[in-house]
Formats: C-alpha cells, structure tokens, sequence
C-alpha cells in the first residue's frame, strides 16, 4: 500500500500547528517553505483537512491555519482519512470466480479468505493509526528533535504565526 504524499504532508503541518498558542494561525505559504514543499501541492491537503472539520481557517493578511480541536482529540487515522478517504485499502475483485473448474452456478455464500485477511490487516492498520494522537506526536518529536533545533523552530512558526 501507497499513501499519497499528502498524508506526510499532512501529518506534518498537524504537528506544527499543535504547537500554536491560541488564536494564531499558519499561513500555506510558511507551511511549505518550512517543509520545502510546493505551496499548491501542499494547499490541496490543507483544503482536506479543512473539509474534514479537522483544522479551521481564516482569510486576510493573518490567516492560515490552526487545528480545529486540541491535539490529545485528533487521531493519526482522522488525518489519513481526511487525505485519502475512508475506504478500505484492499477491493476484492471476486476473481475466483474465473475458475474453470467451477461447476455452472456455484455460488459461494460469503467472502474468500484473501478478502477477509485484508480486510482484517486494514483495520488493525486503522486500530493501530486511531490510538495515536497528535499529542503522542508531538511528545516524540520533542524527544527526538535537538532542544536547540526544536527551539529555534518553533520561534521561526510564531514569528510567521497570523
């Protein structure tokens, strides 16, 4: 399975934008240029959390973004899903229908385990994404990220913070 750039991008944006203090917003512009991405790619995502209830938004020479809820409330799986959707990773196409040696008419009355396998390692992919919070995230990062560097970025998204 492939995730689409943007849920990276996404996950990334969220932390930064847990650590704003209340009522400042980030604008698109300084997102990318923190991240070193292309502002229009990294819009697109922006507009999927926003979508989803997930970060709010304001306009004007000030605006940006800000999360929507406190980060202890907001799940790794809400950001996936915000970007990709919600439907299962693994679509069963029914292929054993195809085989020759079925007789004429047989029906199997349910899901063959391939199907069920996937769909069992898709949720407990969801499971493991819906207990982390963005708050489990950004207690990471600040144990693994230099005290000097963490610092020193989060001065760079105030002074830039609406």
């Amino acid at each position: 399975m492939i995730l689409k750039s943007q849920v990276e991008w996404a996950l990334h944006c969220c932390a930064i934008l847990a650590g704003l203090p209340e009522g400042r917003y980030l604008s698109t512009k300084a997102l990318a240029e923190f991240h070193g991405l292309p502002k229009e790619y990294l819009s697109k995502a922006l507009q999927s959390l926003s979508q989803a209830g997930l970060v709010d938004t304001t306009l004007g020479p000030s605006g940006g973004y800000r999360l929507a809820r406190p980060p202890a409330e907001l799940t790794f799986l809400d950001i996936v899903e915000a970007v990709e959707g919600k439907a299962r990773t693994f679509v069963c196409n029914n292929i054993r229908e195809n085989n020759p040696c079925r007789p004429q008419g047989y029906c199997e009355s349910g899901p063959c385990p391939v199907a069920r396998i996937m769909w069992e390692a898709d949720e407990a992919w969801r499971e493991k994404l819906r207990a982390v919070r963005l708050s489990d995230l950004t207690e990471a990062l600040a144990l693994d990220i230099p005290a000097d560097l963490w610092k020193s970025s989060f001065e760079w998204v105030l002074e830039r913070a609406g």
